[in-house]
């Protein structure tokens, strides 16, 4: 009994500390460290993305979300705020994830599903992937080719995608991999080449 009554008291003081808290403006406090810790990574992940490129020419639409190491290779997340379609470039230093060479070929879609192996737990994991067109797009200032594809993924809301997927050497001799991403019915190469011509050498 004696311990019934003391969860009882327990659980009252903790309501008026809650509503002493919030008559006091503390939703509010809540409210702009949520604002300050958001600015913060938004921060954060823009400068971390300097390291990759200059994307200071963006579209507002544009957004970067995330700068993340993918198996010791640095990675930099976008996403279109309206679409939710998701770009992604991997700068894989001088020893390319997939070249320019790899992208034109025909063996392109077995390479694809052995890169989406290497990243399985890591990152999307690709399954029933074709290639469907071919093309070229500007990225860094330059042309560079790109293939488009359709997948089934995990690791996603949805699990019928479609993008593309590209290679380009910048100057410093390193090797860019640039994808677009969203749900198949979703993905629009206009979106996709509006971002990427935006990308820019440091």
């Amino acid at each position: 009994m004696f311990r019934f009554i003391k969860i009882i008291i327990n659980a009252f003081i903790l309501v008026l500390a809650i509503i002493g808290f919030n008559a006091i403006g503390g939703q509010k406090y809540v409210e702009a460290i949520k604002v300050n810790v958001t600015n913060f990574i938004q921060h954060r992940a823009e400068e971390n993305a300097k390291k990759i490129g200059n994307f200071s020419n963006l579209h507002e639409e544009f957004q970067i979300d995330n700068t993340v190491n993918l198996l010791g290779y640095r990675a930099v997340i976008a996403e279109h705020t309206t679409t939710g379609q998701k770009m992604c470039i991997v700068d894989s230093g001088k020893k390319p994830l997939l070249s320019q060479d790899d992208i034109k070929s025909d063996g392109l879609e077995n390479k694809l599903k052995d890169l989406s192996k290497k990243f399985k737990y890591q990152a999307l994991s690709f399954e029933e992937l074709k290639i469907t067109s071919r093309g070229t797009m500007n990225i860094y200032g330059k042309q560079a080719p790109y293939a488009k594809f359709e997948a089934k993924v995990s690791k996603l809301p949805f699990s019928d995608v479609a993008g593309i997927v590209s290679s380009v050497q910048t100057s410093d001799g390193s090797e860019k991999l640039a994808l677009s991403v969203n749900e198949n019915k979703k993905y629009s190469q206009l979106i996709t080449d509006e971002f990427f011509k935006d990308v820019k050498e440091n």
